[in-house]
């Protein structure tokens, strides 16, 4: 099977970044799902870190997944990969500093670009786990991530929550962003398309969008028109993989069939609940 190397796949995602396209990511979470991918001509691919978090852990997506741990899965995926993959690198796993390394040990298992987000992970006590971190902090890591990287291929993206802020906040946080030497910014929570309007006219670099399928943004070429280049509907893959391997196995046990879905499965399996009341008792998160 053709190999490429990570200098090719990163300069190869800048192109798509560069283009008048938007692409929608295929999920991966492990070196055969990056093949398949690649086999069905995706141009690009995304590890999650929820994604990761389950598929290593079988925890759910709580920031509880490691550094180590994570490049670990994104060395496996990257010694086979033939197209570009994303890393969702989630806070960087810690401040500044830590975010330098996390770039350093990314780029060594072939990424070829990740994003680095706001939110304060892990949610600290008494806090929302959808709480951000101060502008200028998250502007220090920005400007960390791009200090630490050797190969000026790999993209830096930030993301910031559109959902958990106000528009004028959203707006100041993306320039600051793009201010800082981003090469992408990615926003979630963004609701339709008037609100991406707003923010697109403020920026000049390529956006990615992570939609959870949204239906009010599903229009392909009124989002490439607003800059943005990456769409992120979900880690649907990995979810039919989970729902396959328990309708396999209960179908050699002759057990009959759950009426749980996909996602249900995930977090019975995942323990979501147990992790919840932990949450709550020692921590007093209200969600």
């Amino acid at each position: 099977m053709q190999r490429i190397s990570h200098h090719t796949l990163r300069s190869e995602f800048r192109r798509l970044l560069a283009s008048d396209r938007c692409y929608h990511t295929a999920s991966v979470f492990d070196p055969m799902s990056a093949r398949i991918a690649a086999d069905l001509e995706f141009e690009v691919g995304i590890l999650g870190g929820s994604v990761a978090s389950l598929q290593v852990l079988a925890a759910p997506d709580f920031a509880l997944i490691t550094l180590s741990e994570f490049v670990e899965q994104a060395t496996r995926i990257g010694r086979v990969s033939r197209l570009p993959i994303i890393a969702d690198a989630d806070h960087g796993y810690g401040n500044a500093l830590n975010v330098m390394r996390t770039v350093v040990e990314l780029e060594r298992a072939g990424i070829a670009a990740l994003t680095i987000e706001d939110t304060l992970l892990p949610a600290k006590f008494g806090r929302k786990s959808t709480d951000l971190i101060g502008m200028f902090e998250a502007v220090g890591k920005i400007r960390a991530a791009l200090e630490a990287r050797i190969d000026p291929e790999l993209a830096i993206i930030a993301r910031t929550n559109a959902g958990v802020i106000g528009l004028e906040e959203v707006i100041a946080r993306v320039q600051a962003y793009e201010a800082a030497g981003a090469d992408g910014i990615c926003l979630v929570g963004i609701e339709d398309f008037e609100q991406l309007e707003q923010v697109a006219e403020k920026l000049s670099v390529p956006l990615m969008l992570v939609t959870y399928g949204n239906p009010k943004l599903r229009d392909n070429s009124r989002l490439a028109a607003l800059g943005v280049r990456i769409v992120v509907n979900g880690h649907a893959a990995y979810f039919a993989a989970i729902k396959a391997t328990y309708d396999c196995l209960r179908e050699q046990r002759q057990i009959d069939a759950s009426d749980l879905n996909a996602s249900q499965l995930s977090v019975k399996y995942s323990t979501a609940e147990e992790y919840m009341v932990w949450a709550e008792e020692y921590m007093q998160v209200k969600e």
